[in-house]
């Protein structure tokens, strides 16, 4: 018995280490890797497509994001411009089974899961832009499970504009449709069962 709980207790450690049930550390904010021990991303495309509410955005004006594809477990989710890695613009209240995740000194600068639950295509985030005329995007690591994540999941790039301007967006290789939600989703679903 004796034996047993220092086995028990390495053994935790080691799951501990090797994976982040409860959110992506601050240190995965720039390059979006999960840093699970000994395991890299998926050579494959990702199952899954990032599909905005909006192509362009006007500062303090809510943009919806949502994770097209399969069932997911873990997530990391920021904005971006081009040829940085900063996380822009705060998000909202997380969705169930997931937190903020300061990144770039912004408290509310990402989104990470909070547990190991299943997130699916119901699961909406919510993002605040912040007052810049750069063009953005919107960037995501997608787990499916520990050993099997996706980085790089990438929008269209988002541009500011005007009112009359609002209209879906979809990730570029589904191509986009100005206010036509179910084409967007028709293209979406058809580009990842190809994939798949």
């Amino acid at each position: 018995m004796e034996l047993l709980w220092p086995g028990l207790f390495m053994l935790q450690m080691f799951c501990f280490v090797n994976g982040y049930p409860d959110g992506a550390p601050t240190s995965a904010c720039e390059d979006m890797l999960p840093r699970h021990a000994g395991v890299l991303p998926q050579p494959s495309p990702a199952p899954h497509c990032l599909l905005t509410s909006a192509r362009v955005f006007q500062p303090g004006k809510p943009i919806t994001v949502t994770i097209i594809g399969p069932k997911y477990r873990g997530v990391l989710l920021e904005a971006r411009t081009a040829g940085s890695t900063s996380a822009l613009g705060k998000w909202q209240n997380p969705p169930p089974d997931t937190k903020f995740l300061q990144c770039t000194g912004n408290p509310r600068g990402a989104i990470t899961h909070s547990n190991t639950n299943h997130k699916d295509n119901s699961t909406v985030y919510s993002w605040i832009p912040p007052q810049t005329t750069s063009p953005i995007y919107f960037m995501a690591t997608v787990a499916q499970k520990r050993t099997v994540f996706w980085v790089n999941v990438r929008s269209t790039t988002l541009t500011r504009g005007g009112k009359s301007k609002l209209g879906l967006a979809v990730d570029a290789s589904a191509g986009m449709a100005e206010g036509k939600p179910l084409l967007l989703f028709v293209i979406c679903f058809l580009i990842l069962n190809i994939l798949g």
